[in-house]
């Protein structure tokens, strides 16, 4: 008995170990499936309606939050790195204009950085180098050349006008004003810094800025050449700019002195003696009396008239004490081409300035000098543009009498036009006419020689400066096409003709006069019946 009772002792606590167990198992269980999720669980997806909700969507908008922090802050890290990359490269372009100078031959500054971001300097100096600064660039026609255009403080001298604008003007445009007064400042301020002038230099104002003439080539950039009064008489300083579509570059700063540059003015004539009287009155004014620098070569051909002409000079040169002309007799028609020609070939000094003129040619002093600044022997021809001007009788119509010739020569649209068709009158040293070869002699009578020069001079790599010129004046006369001439001369004989009358505006009211009177007489008639 007492066996069986241990046995079933025994089983009992095996069974109540055994329960034990078990409700530790499932105790176990049951708490692995009621326990709230993790943090990172909770982060992923909280529970709303769980005791922990609240904290989980709050740990969310944290983190959001901070990766916002982090995101801002790096866009800001970016801008700082870009505004320093911005302010590197602007002081670099900023220094370009010094260093591409050094590269030129103008001498370093000791203040700049070493070492210059290499592919910037290289554009900046090919620009330089491909546009036409250095050296003239050969062309196929003349009408591949960039003309300038001219400029003084007040007023823009302009070849492209139009049927709207005006052939000098003021400019209108705040940025071509602008550009033009950033070039005549950053030259002042060259002319001006302590580098480059001495302890006794005057200080240079725009009251010392005499013109400039500037072109843009549009694929690389606009050159500027300024020009300002000299410490002395005859003496002028000028500045070589160019702006590469960026920052402006100095290029070249001259000294020049013209106090000994004699001009060879070269005149081709046959009779038209009444012009030849009225242009010794402009000769004597603008050349002997202001100027002083200059010797008369005139070119006749035939006899007639030739004493008359030949009285002009003896009166001229006893009257003003005046002895530096030159009077050469040709045979034969009258022939431009060979009148120039044998004028420029006839001086035995040294290399002289040639300016080829026509006897119906008003000038004035300043020009004088435009003409030796745009110069030099192997370098530079200077191919003006001139102000042509209109049949004096249509421009100041019939009712008012003509006035005098000084007051004729006024640069508007209503009294003339610039002549850029016209490539007769040219200053050119004559070592470079003589090696370009000079004037094509079979060419005879009136037009094509100096287009036929003009087109040389582009093929070569000598720089043509063409701008309009506002001290050089075509006066007007009446043009006579002869038949003599070839077809194709008095097609352009014809052609300059008819420009030559009277503006666009004007000669529009020559064709409609009829129209304009009919007009007239029917509004006289309505006023004159409503009087009765």
């Amino acid at each position: 008995m007492r066996m069986v009772r241990r046995g079933l002792l025994a089983w009992v606590s095996r069974v109540g170990v055994l329960l034990v167990l078990l409700c530790c198992a499932i105790s176990v269980l049951y708490m692995l499936a009621c326990t709230p999720k993790g943090d990172e669980e909770r982060l992923g997806l909280p529970r709303a309606n769980g005791p922990t909700g609240k904290e989980g969507y709050q740990a969310v908008l944290q983190e959001w939050e901070e990766q916002h922090r982090n995101y801002i802050g790096s866009l800001k890290r970016q801008i700082a790195q870009l505004k320093e990359e911005l302010q590197e490269r602007s002081e670099q372009l900023r220094h370009a204009q010094y260093h591409a100078s050094e590269a030129a031959g103008l001498g370093p500054d000791p203040g700049l950085p070493e070492k210059p971001q290499a592919d910037l300097l290289t554009f900046l100096r090919s620009q330089v180098d491909r546009a036409e600064v250095h050296a003239g660039v050969k062309l196929a026609t003349e009408y591949a050349a960039v003309p300038f255009d001219s400029f003084t403080l007040q007023k823009v001298y302009q070849l492209e006008t139009g049927l709207t604008r005006h052939p000098e003007e003021k400019p209108v445009r705040k940025d071509k004003r602008d550009e033009l007064v950033e070039a005549i400042e950053s030259a002042l301020e060259t002319l001006n810094s302590p580098a480059e002038s001495g302890p006794n230099q005057r200080l240079y104002t725009a009251a010392d800025f005499i013109e400039g003439i500037y072109r843009t080539e549009r694929d690389k950039g606009t050159l500027y050449e300024l020009t300002f009064k000299g410490d002395h008489k005859h003496e002028f300083r000028r500045l070589v700019l160019f702006r590469p579509f960026g920052p402006i570059m100095k290029v070249k700063k001259e000294k020049l002195s013209m106090a000994n540059t004699l001009i060879n003015i070269i005149v081709p004539l046959a009779q038209r003696v009444d012009k030849f009287r009225q242009f010794m009155q402009n000769f004597r004014e603008m050349c002997i009396q202001q100027d002083g620098r200059v010797h008369l070569t005139v070119v006749y051909f035939g006899k007639e008239e030739m004493n008359e002409v030949k009285g002009i000079l003896e009166n001229t040169s006893k009257a003003a004490n005046f002895r530096n002309f030159t009077f050469i007799p040709l045979s034969g028609e009258f022939s431009r081409g060979k009148g120039l020609d044998v004028g420029a070939r006839f001086w035995k000094g040294s290399n002289v300035l040639l300016f080829f003129c026509d006897v119906d040619i008003y000038f004035t002093s300043e020009f004088l000098n435009t003409c030796r600044l745009n110069t030099q022997p192997g370098k530079k021809v200077f191919y003006p543009v001139l102000f042509s001007q209109y049949n004096p009788s249509l421009v100041y119509g019939r009712h008012d009498a003509v006035l005098p010739l000084e007051q004729q020569l006024v640069i508007k649209k209503e009294t003339g036009f610039w002549r850029d068709f016209g490539f007769g009158m040219t200053c050119q040293y004559r070592s470079d006419f003589i090696n370009i070869g000079g004037f094509d002699l079979d060419i005879k009578g009136w037009g094509g020689e100096d287009v036929h020069l003009y087109r040389k001079y582009l093929h070569s790599n000598l720089i043509v400066v063409r701008t309009p010129v506002r001290g050089l004046f075509h006066l007007w006369h009446e043009k006579r096409c002869v038949d003599e001439l070839s077809p194709e001369q008095y097609k352009m004989c014809m052609q300059s003709k008819a420009m030559n009358e009277a503006s666009h505006g004007q000669l529009g009211m020559l064709v409609f006069r009829h129209e304009i009177e009919a007009h007239l007489r029917k509004q006289k008639q309505k006023t004159n019946s409503k009087k009765t």
